[in-house]
């Protein structure tokens, strides 16, 4: 019997991973370069304006009237922040949503690395927000003061921008881990506005006024209450006393408060994403 010949067998080319920075562009893409993306940014630009619009015309019509850069920047990331942080939601959802997931995690099996791209991504949009209010409220800033007819005052708190800043991070990565959570769009978008807007402003100031230990108890599960001492020193709470001094108590409820609303949701978030069947 004459011996079988086998042709040697080619080897298989090494596989590369998908480098970091492409995975960050597609989902930053993903984030903004899509007819949802593109209408809440152009819906929260129209907004932007319109408060800018607001404040320079009471700036003409009041001659007692005048406001700083450091107070344009705080006033400019509200309307940011609104519609904003549906797209740190969206980031998430929409994979689960539209079923891309298996085409995402087809091309890239590191879940972590796909959902560490989306981080980064929101992260880079927050901040991007924010230099965007700022460069709004120095506009801003000089058209007031030459409709009011006042000398603008270019000096800003370093530690109150520096806690604006901080704010907005930790509220968009509240979404995001709320987001990976639930992995619903509809169900994420209303735990994140009950939490970030109804509570605050319905609830935890409702408290405020009937129950005396809503001041001590409020700041532990609530982020902005817990946030308010650091940044608006001299300010008021909602029952109209003073804002305590930031001390002991004050910093033990800011990282109790971060805890429970970004470090738990992204922890059990991540959890759920690696362990969910895609389908």
């Amino acid at each position: 019997m004459s011996a079988v010949s086998v042709a040697p067998s080619t080897p298989l080319p090494a596989v590369t991973k998908v480098p970091f920075g492409r995975l960050l562009l597609v989902e930053w893409r993903k984030m903004t370069d899509t007819r949802a993306g593109r209408a809440l940014l152009i819906i929260s630009a129209g907004m932007l304006l319109l408060v800018m619009g607001i404040v320079v015309l009471v700036a003409a019509l009041n001659e007692t009237f005048s406001l700083g850069l450091s107070a344009w920047s705080s006033i400019l990331t509200i309307p940011l922040s609104l519609l904003t942080p549906v797209l740190a939601i969206m980031i998430v959802t929409q994979e689960w949503g539209q079923r891309t997931n298996m085409v995402t995690f087809s091309l890239e099996p590191s879940r972590l690395r796909v959902m560490a791209a989306k981080l980064v991504a929101v992260v880079a949009l927050a901040i991007a927000l924010i230099a965007v209010a700022l460069l709004c409220g120095i506009v801003g800033n000089a058209l007031a003061a030459a409709v009011g007819g006042y000398d603008a005052s270019w000096t800003i708190d370093g530690e109150i921008l520096a806690w604006t800043i901080a704010q907005q991070l930790l509220y968009f990565v509240s979404a995001f881990g709320i987001a990976m959570c639930l992995l619903s769009t509809p169900f994420s978008i209303v735990v994140v506005y009950v939490d970030q807007l109804i509570l605050p402003l319905m609830v935890w100031s409702t408290l405020f006024f009937i129950f005396d230990w809503a001041a001590d108890v409020i700041p532990f599960i609530d982020m902005g209450y817990a946030m308010s001492p650091f940044m608006g020193a001299g300010g008021m709470m909602p029952d109209g006393t003073q804002l305590p001094d930031p001390g002991t108590q004050q910093v033990l409820a800011l990282i109790c408060s971060i805890f429970l609303w970004v470090v738990v949701p992204v922890v059990l978030g991540a959890y759920r994403v690696l362990k969910s069947e895609v389908k």
